[in-house]
């Protein structure tokens, strides 16, 4: 089995470390003192979820935001417009919660296609609703959809989502792509008892139908903080499960900044007509914050700058008062993003779970 090594914390270069004694810019690309530059923005624009999965919530749910706690499609789009405009993002993903449940999306949307310069438009989904929504949201401007699916087992898809749900998502992937927004990715979290099996035949599912397959090592950013390192799958394992029944080999594209390490599959051909891929995410194990180039927005307005902070920065307020500008909104953003640490700390011992659950953060 080929094991590649993914961009570590301690891989921050001298180079850009010594940005830590400079001043912060206040022009041209945010930065922080390490020299990443942030060119990725994930906003969320919802909490709620119509699923309840095992490993993200209690079966219950959780205590939404108060609907005039949420930004609103114009607060959205203004943030979005600044990041743009003044801090050089050049992707946006809307996340949640399950950010279908928002029936402004196409507009918030439709809206952020029209700036100049065009951001990359993608949607992060469950996939429950798209199957109704993906020729809209296509036409708002969407560029592409990755959507969650953790088994293509049906029992076991309702047992961990706690809703027997998943001929919709599959009816939605396959909306997906009618539409347009490819290439189609597929998100999976393995289930720590059957998700090794499921690994298999939801890369088969993936290669028959034209999408991309990426294995997401779980994180501890549950609800009920039950994540356990010990029962965790990691990215070995993954890939050597898949390598039983798959020729997999490393992709020779140039990874970047993408948080997946790819490869291909042999005798397969993807969507686009070139080779069949499949992707790891081993955020856990073999963490890649030393090319991470993400910011985020939660959908109440705050401001975070690693997927793991364990602080936040207010946005809001200056989205919501008439007398801020967009010059001041930017400086704000830049100083989040300046204080950014050199990774997430999963693996050191002092390390600390966010209060806040994935659900609540974006994904």
């Amino acid at each position: 089995m080929t094991v590649i090594a993914l961009g570590m914390p301690s891989g921050l270069s001298a180079q850009k470390a010594v940005l830590r004694d400079a001043a912060m810019p206040t022009s041209g690309p945010m930065v922080d003192t390490f020299g990443r530059a942030v060119r990725d923005l994930r906003v969320s624009v919802t909490d709620r979820c119509n699923l309840r999965c095992t490993y993200c919530m209690p079966a219950e749910g959780l205590d939404w935001l108060a609907r005039d706690k949420v930004l609103t499609a114009a607060e959205i789009v203004r943030a979005v417009s600044i990041g743009v405009r003044h801090l050089g993002v050049e992707a946006v993903r809307f996340t949640g919660g399950e950010p279908l449940l928002r029936k402004d999306l196409p507009e918030i949307i439709e809206a952020v296609a029209a700036l100049d310069p065009r951001p990359e438009i993608a949607l992060t989904t469950n996939g429950l609703g798209l199957r109704h929504q993906a020729a809209r949201l296509a036409e708002a401007g969407l560029n592409r959809v990755n959507v969650s699916l953790d088994t293509v087992d049906a029992a076991r898809f309702a047992a961990i989502t706690r809703r027997d749900r998943l001929p919709d998502v599959l009816a939605g992937l396959d909306a997906a792509a009618a539409a347009g927004l490819l290439p189609v990715k597929v998100n999976a979290v393995l289930d720590t008892e059957h998700g090794l099996d499921d690994a298999a035949a939801l890369l088969r599912m993936c290669l028959d139908r034209g999408y991309e397959l990426r294995i997401i090592e779980q994180m501890p950013l549950d609800a009920e903080h039950h994540w356990s390192r010990t029962t965790m799958i990691t990215a070995d394992q993954i890939l050597e499960r898949l390598q039983r029944e798959f020729d997999l080999q490393p992709d020779s594209a140039p990874r970047g900044a993408a948080p997946a390490q790819r490869w291909t599959v042999a005798g397969y051909l993807g969507a686009d007509g070139g080779p069949a891929r499949v992707g790891v995410i081993a955020s856990v194990t073999r963490p890649f914050c030393g090319d991470c180039d993400r910011t985020r927005l939660t959908a109440d307005g705050q401001l975070r700058n690693c997927l793991f902070a364990t602080n936040e920065t207010n946005l809001a307020d200056l989205l919501k008062s008439t007398s801020s500008s967009d010059e001041e909104i930017a400086l704000r953003w830049r100083e989040s993003t300046w204080g950014k640490l050199p990774g997430h700390g999963v693996n050191e011992p002092g390390f600390l779970q966010p209060s806040r659950p994935m659900s609540a953060i974006g994904g």
